[in-house]
C-alpha cells in the first residue's frame, strides 16, 4: 500500500476479485496496521527489505507484486534488490522518484499530511479529496465508500503521526530512474488519468524506461483507481499475473 496507508487500503471489495485466482500476502508497511511501528527513519529500500522478511516467513520463494504510490517504489526496490523474488510486476499510480518525475500541485499533496487539531476521521477526509476523481468524491457511489472507511478506522489501529513524517523522508529520497533498464521482471504499470497526486505521465515514463512493459490508463480515475474500478482493475491485473509460467 501507498503513503501511510495499512494493507485495509486495498479494501475487502477489490481483495475479494483477486482472490479467487490467487493465494494473498496483504501487508502492512512498517509504522502503519498492525506492524510494528518504530519511530526512526527509514528508506524504501528498507521496507522492500520488510517484505522479504514477510515472504521469507511465509516460505514464498517468489511472489507476483503488486503495489501502488509508495508501495510501487517498495515493488521497484524488491525487482531491483531481489529479482529472484519476483515472477511478475505491477506498479499503480507510482513514479521512479522526484528527480525524474511530473510533480504534482504543492496543495495536493500537503492534503495527504495530517495537520494538528484534526480529528483521525478529517484527516483522512482531507487526503480523500485528493485520493479520488471529483465525480468519484461528489457520487453517492463515493459518499458509501467514504462512510466505509471511516468506520473501519474505528476497528484498526492509527497510522501514528510519526510514521508520516517518516514516510515522506524515504519517498523524498527515494530515485530509480537510472535502474529501471535493469529491471527484469515482467511489469505493467497502471494508474489513473486523473491522477492528482501522481500525474499518470509518470507511469508512461516507467513504461518507456522499463523493457517491455506494458501500460494501463484507467479513464476517469484519480490516485486510488483501486477504489473508483474495482472490476477494471482486477481483471487488467489478473490476465497480467495469470500470464505467469
Amino acid at each position: 500500500m501507498g503513503f501511510s496507508g495499512s494493507g485495509r487500503a486495498w479494501t475487502e471489495s477489490f481483495l475479494e476479485l483477486i482472490e479467487p485466482r490467487f493465494k494473498l500476502l496483504v501487508i502492512d508497511n512498517r509504522g502503519t496496521g498492525e506492524s510494528d511501528q518504530p519511530n526512526r527513519p527509514c528508506t524504501i529500500a528498507d521496507m522492500a527489505a520488510d517484505v522479504i522478511g514477510v515472504l521469507d516467513h511465509a516460505r514464498v520463494d517468489r511472489a507476483q507484486v503488486f503495489g501502488i504510490s509508495m508501495g510501487g517504489m517498495i515493488a521497484q526496490e524488491l525487482a531491483l534488490g531481489y529479482p529472484g523474488r519476483v515472477r511478475r510486476l505491477v506498479l499503480g499510480c507510482t513514479n521512479c522518484g522526484m528527480n525524474h518525475s511530473i510533480q504534482a500541485a504543492p496543495e495536493s499533496v500537503a492534503k495527504l499530511m495530517p495537520e494538528p487539531g484534526l480529528s483521525q476521521q478529517e484527516i483522512m477526509l482531507r487526503a480523500l479529496s485528493v485520493a479520488v476523481s471529483k465525480e468519484f468524491l461528489e457520487s453517492a457511489t463515493g459518499a458509501a465508500f467514504f462512510q466505509r472507511m471511516a468506520a473501519e478506522m474505528m476497528n484498526y489501529p492509527i497510522t501514528p503521526m510519526e510514521t508520516f513524517a517518516h514516510q515522506f523522508q524515504a519517498i523524498s529520497g527515494f530515485d530509480s530512474f537510472e535502474r529501471l533498464k535493469t529491471i527484469k521482471p515482467p511489469t505493467l504499470v497502471i494508474t489513473g488519468d486523473r491522477d492528482a497526486i501522481i500525474p499518470y505521465q509518470n507511469s508512461e515514463i516507467l513504461q518507456r524506461e522499463i523493457p517491455g512493459a506494458k501500460l494501463h490508463i484507467v479513464k476517469g480515475a484519480g490516485h486510488m483507481f483501486v477504489w473508483e474500478a474495482l472490476s477494471e482493475v482486477a481483471d487488467t491485473v489478473g490476465a497480467f499475473l495469470a500470464e505467469a509460467a
